[in-house]
Parts: C-alpha cells; structure tokens; sequence
C-alpha cells in the first residue's frame, strides 16, 4: 500500500451464518474483507446493506442470485432485485467478472495439470450463471451435460436447460420460471438430500462444475474418482467432499491469501475487491475495464487431491498391440473368434477402436520419490496388419489412443512394438496427438547396447573394443543409431540394409564421426555372419530369413531388437554354442505392477515402455524420441536418466526365458570346442544348414507364403471341405 492511501472496505453478504474478516493486497491496494451471513434471509440481507451503507466501499452478494444469466440472456431475481437499488454504495454480485474468471481459470488449471478436462464427462451443477465454466469446458470435451432442471426443477433431465447455447425461447422461458422460485431453491441450507434427483446424472459424471453447495447438496455420497470444479471452497467442502470420494478439487478463483493455497473468494467478492482497488472512482465498470484489472493478477487456480496416494502422481501410457494372431484368441473379448478363420479374426481385429487395458501402478523414484503411474492401451491390429493397410489408419488409431491417455491424466505416451516403427516414426502422431509421444528407441539403444555389452563378457570376451559386429536393418531408426555407438566402441562394424543409397550414407556418417573405423556394407548378410562376433537385427521384414544362425561364428551373440523377433526358437536351437538374447529388458524401481501380462517376468518392462516411464519420473512430458533419426546424445541422455532413477537390467533373456549361468557354461564350452576343431565345426555348421531348409522361411512369425496357425489347420481343413462338398452337391443336382 502506498503511503497515504486510505484501506479499502468490502462487505460480503453470504447466505450462511458464519462471520469473520480478512484483510487482501490486490493490485497494490489493501482491501478491508468483512463476512457477514444473512441465514439465506433477503430482508436480513437487505438490512445489512442498509446497516453499512456509507461504511463500506463495496458490497458483494454472495450466492445471492441477484441476476439470473443463461447464455445472452439475463434477468434480476424477483426477491434479490432490490438489493441492487441501493443509493451511495455499489452493490455486485460477482456476474461482471466470472465468466472472464472461470474461462481464463479453466486454461490455467489444465496448463498447470494437461488433459484435466480433456474428453472427460462433466456435468454443470447447474449451468445457470456459469456460462463462462460451461463454455470453457465445452472446448475441452463434447461430453458435456446439465443438472440444472434436476436441480430446479426436479426433472432429471431436460435437453438444453442450462446450456449456454440453449434456444432462445427455452432460455428466455427458464429464465422467467426461475425467476419466481425463492432464493433458497439457489441457495441451499446444509446438508444432502441424498442424491435424489439426478442419480443417473452423477453417476454418468466424471467432473462436477459449478456451485459447491448445490453439489454437496444434490450429489449422492458416493463420488469416487470425481474432479469437482467450482469457484472457492473451504476446507470443511474438502473434508466433505473427501469422505465421499472425490479425485480432487479444483478451485478457480485467486487465492490472494498467501497462506491458503486454495481459493477461498467467491466471484462476487473478487469483483467488489476489483471494483474497491480501481483507481479513480470515477472509472466505469465495463468488461473491458475488468479484464484488464484480471490481466494483472497473478495467480495459478488450486488443485487440491483430496485422496491419499493420489497427489503428485505423474501419469504416462503406453500403446500395446498383439504381435501375432494368435495373441488376440488370448483376450476375454475375443474367445468367440476361435470358430473363425484367423485372416478374418486378425482384419476385424484391426479396425476395434483402441481401448484401455490396465493401470500400472507402485512406480517409485529412490532419487527423488517421484511416484508414476502408467495406462496400457491397446491396439487390436498385428505388425502384419499394420503393414497392410495405410499408415494413415495406424495414425488415426494412435491419436484415438492418446485421446484415451490425455483423458486418463497422462501427459506422454509411449509407442510399443510395431507403433514405434510404423510411418515416420511417431512425427505424425505427435504433431496430432493432445499429449506428448515418443517411441522409446532411445532407452531401447542404450539397453540393447548395454546388454550386448554384457553378453559379451558373459560369454567370455576378453576385451570388448576387439569384438567385430554386423548390424541387420543397419538404416532403420535403432539400427543406424546402433551402428553409430558400436563403431565408436569397436571401430569394426558390418552394415546390413536392403536400402543400399542410406548404407552408403551411414557408412560416411560413421566414417566422419569415429575416424580409422572399419567398416563394411552390404545388403545381405550371407558370408559376413561366419566373421563376426556379435549380429544386432534390428529389421521391420515380414517373412524372410533375416539371418542364417547356421553360418554364424562358434560362440557368436545375436541381438534381436525387433518386436516382434526377427529369429525364431526353431534357428536358435540349431547352434546350441550361439547365444541369442532380446534387447534389453528393464526393471523400473518400485513395487511395480502391469496388472496385465505384457509377455515379462513381473516388474519386468521393455526398454521403450521404461522410457515412457522413466520420462514421466523425470517430470520431462516432451516428445522426447521420434522419428527415424535417433540423436545419440538423446540416448546418452536417457541412459543418464536411467542411472539417475536406478532403473535397471532384467538380466539376458533368450526367447522369452531368462539365461542361467549353467546355459552359459555350456555355451562358452562347446563354443571353444568348436573353435579348436575345425572338422567338428564344420560339420556342425552342415548339419545346422541342412535341418535349416527345413524350417519355413519367416521372420515376425510369418510365413514367407502365407500360413495358417498350426492350432487352427484343423478348422480352415474343415472349412474348405466344407466348401468343396457344398460345390460338389450342386453341381450333381
């Protein structure tokens, strides 16, 4: 305050009893606030407006319905009119600011906690005067209804009453009826009625928005999992509203009061603070004047969890998919399907809208505390689908996803398996998406490079730097990033592509950024397997031989990225001394819990589901990984974080098991067998040939010539039978 200026004095009339006063800096000016309650009695309100006529600057109606608005239409309430008449001290009742309020609250409450509202089904208690909170959600969510003739009216539901939109003969003709009810209709004594109008209202509702009394009031007792949205509360509102089960309570108005970080000042006594802080009384009050007044508060509306284990909870998705058919069968939801043709299953299958699956919860940072949580969504189209059909529908499905994401509280979502791959990437997805993407290759890099790493020593190389490694789909996202890091640690790499333009390209990248490197390219990996010690595949091929294993070196370590893998159980076990592991898998800290079988051990993730997660633990809500070019110094940067928040290795796994040290032993052994017979070698090497002509041709478990799952011959033989005789019946009658 500044010196010689006199302290402003506000008189809130509200319709309780409770009395007491609060002084507020306000745009520089100290305010004066007295609560008066009037026990929702106009002629005590009216007497107390008389009794401090010339006492205070401003006086405010607080929950005293004076006007009545709907959209653009507005009208005085027949008892509360006069209490506008006052001669010599302005009287507000908070309509000249709240709209402007409540729709600049609502953006600053979702870019404090994003996706908030988004989608979310919410429900006005009541529309009437808050037109302002009912359009600023609208733009947030089309899943938007009205309480306000269950509660006025004690009809469940009426279309278009409440709506800022309603016709203007509904809302003219509503507003002429309210206009008649007494104010305790508005203004409800404490209390509930138990949740008798509108049950099926509030139950529908995720977010209640409007008057806290009248939700306290009308809402039944159970509010489990529900965001309420109102002007102010206070802390016997949240004791109230706890008890029963609420998320949280957001509250839109400014605090002003430093020590209570929620809002405890209704829009009424806000516009008197405002109308008593102006300079010059002489000023006239307009919207424009009481925007530019709000422009200058700063504040941040309040959200206040209400239940323990919810508040600070960083939340993130991740996209599943089934990587083969015969995945889907494995669903509840699709049982039925298992009379059907897997060709039809798998193309019905793509087109469900994508759907949530579980919540994966106990997440823990031993850093910094920061506690997550994570919801599986999921995708019904396999890798080969996806190929099938253009990259547009797989966009439109991730978009869906994270719809269901933002709607869920999460602020990053992750791309598992193909979704990671498909398209650009995730560049598409991100630029449509309400909420930040990103496909999890870079912790993917750094924990397949980490696990190489480890495999090697495990498998008894002396000295990693001399190990030679070939990389198969050596151009694609992880691959090239692959090489890159792998070249620097080994300086002899072998790069595989069947796009001999960016093989060129990569080598040079390679070349220029670790000098003397060798490195070699081609575009099939026959007769350069039996040279290296350690094959990374990292290809999106559908029904090919990725790698012959029967030529490889004895001893040799072959990394499969992909998902789905590029070398089946069948390949592997033709060199008992190779060693083929997964990348990476990680085991995020905590008491962690997918409550669904993501194909791992408990507490067991992929490395691009940990990014995800690890993301989120960090508070970095970013488009952290995209597209084809993957930024080594994000994988650096990643593999930083994840030391930072002890993530860790789940150990090797090979095909779907994790590798004892007995399997080990025995690899490292027979591999020096090999070694120092070149006869048994040899003839291993034959015998590993000749029973690989035998195996189908495939990579993602896809046949090179189509198949039908060995599980399901029996019924496609049927169907065709069936088929063949129903022909042969016609044509002998």
């Amino acid at each position: 305050m500044q010196e010689g200026e006199t302290v402003k004095k506000v008189l809130v009339v509200h319709p309780g009893s409770a009395e007491h006063c609060t002084r507020v800096e306000i745009l520089g000016r100290t305010v004066h606030v007295d609560r008066l309650g009037c026990g929702g009695e106009i002629e005590r309100a009216r007497a107390l407006i008389a009794e401090h006529h010339g006492l205070a600057d401003v006086i405010a109606l607080e929950g005293i319905p004076a006007k009545l608005q709907l959209g653009s239409h507005q009208v005085f309430h027949r008892q509360c009119r006069g209490l506008f008449e006052t001669s010599g001290t302005e009287v507000v009742d908070g309509s000249g600011v709240r709209p402007a309020l409540e729709r600049w609250g609502v953006m600053l409450a979702e870019r404090a906690q994003p996706g908030i509202f988004t989608g979310k089904r919410t429900l006005m208690v009541p529309g009437l005067n808050h037109g302002g909170l009912a359009h600023a959600l609208s733009l947030r969510t089309d899943r938007i209804r009205y309480a306000d003739s269950a509660v006025f009216f004690g009809i469940p539901r009426l279309p278009g009453i409440g709506s800022p939109s309603s016709p203007s003969r509904i809302a003219a003709a509503t507003l002429r009826r309210l206009s008649r009810l007494p104010v305790e209709r508005f203004v409800p004594p404490p209390g509930t009625n138990g949740g008798r109008y509108g049950k099926s209202l509030f139950r529908w509702a995720e977010v209640l928005a409007g008057d806290l009394g009248l939700i306290r009031r009308i809402a039944p007792q159970n509010l489990k999992r529900k965001i309420v949205v109102t002007e102010c509360a206070e802390e016997e509102d949240l004791d109230d509203l706890r008890r029963r089960g609420a998320t949280c309570v957001v509250t839109l108005m400014p605090p002003l009061v430093p020590e209570s970080p929620i809002g405890r000042f209704s829009a009424a006594a806000i516009e008197a603070m405002l109308v008593a802080a102006r300079r010059g009384s002489r000023q006239a009050l307009s919207e424009d004047v009481y925007l530019d007044m709000i422009s200058e508060i700063q504040w941040v509306p309040a959200v206040r969890y209400l239940q323990a284990g919810e508040t600070g909870i960083n939340k993130f998705a991740f996209v599943i998919h089934p990587l083969h058919v015969g995945q889907i069968y494995r669903s509840a939801a699709f049982r039925w399907a298992r009379f059907f043709p897997d060709s039809v299953v798998e193309a019905f299958a793509a087109r469900v809208p994508p759907f949530r699956v579980s919540r994966i919860t106990g997440a823990q940072s031993p850093t910094t505390g920061q506690r997550i949580e994570g919801e599986l969504i999921a995708l019904g189209a396999t890798p080969r689908q996806m190929m099938s059909r253009s990259t547009r529908f797989t966009y439109r499905q991730l978009t869906r996803a994270a719809r269901i994401a933002e709607r869920e509280g999460a602020r990053i979502m992750g791309l598992g398996a193909f979704t990671s791959v498909i398209g650009d990437a995730g560049v598409t997805v991100a630029r449509q998406a309400p909420i930040a993407i990103t496909s999890g290759n870079s912790l993917t890099v750094a924990a397949t490079l980490e696990a190489a790493k480890q495999a090697a020593i495990r498998m008894g190389a002396d000295d990693v730097s001399q190990v030679r490694a070939m990389i198969v789909g050596a151009t694609g996202s992880i691959g090239s990033v692959c090489a890159r890091m792998i070249a620097q640690a080994t300086r002899d790499v072998v790069l595989v592509s069947i796009e001999p333009e960016k093989l060129i390209d990569l080598k040079r990248t390679i070349r220029a950024e670790t000098p003397g490197s060798r490195v070699r390219v081609a575009t099939r990996a026959e007769g350069l397997v039996g040279e290296c010690d350690l094959i990374v595949t990292a290809t999106s091929a559908f029904g090919q031989r990725i790698l012959d294993i029967s030529q490889c070196k004895p001893g040799a370590i072959v990394c499969d990225v992909a998902r789905p893998p590029d070398i089946n159980e069948d390949e592997a076990a033709l060199r008992p001394d190779v060693l083929v592991i997964e990348s990476g898998e990680v085991m995020i800290p905590g008491d962690v819990d997918f409550h669904f079988d993501i194909g791992l051990p408990p507490g067991v993730s992929y490395a691009c589901l940990a990014e995800t997660a690890l993301l989120a633990m960090e508070g970095r809500f970013e488009s952290f990984t995209l597209g084809r070019k993957i930024n080594i110094e994000r994988v650096k940067e990643i593999y930083g974080l994840f030391k930072k928040h002890d993530f860790r290795l789940a150990g090797l796994r090979s095909l779907g098991r994790y590798v004892t040290e007995e399997e080990l032993a025995g690899k490292r052994e027979l591999a020096e067998r090999l070694r120092s017979d070149a006869g048994l070698f040899e003839k291993t090497k034959n015998v590993a040939a000749r029973r690989m002509a035998e195996i189908p041709v495939r990579s993602k478990g896809v046949e090179a010539r189509g198949h039908r799952t060995r599980e399901w011959s029996w019924l496609s033989n049927s169907l065709d039978a069936l088929a063949l005789w129903r022909g042969r019946t016609k044509t002998h009658s």
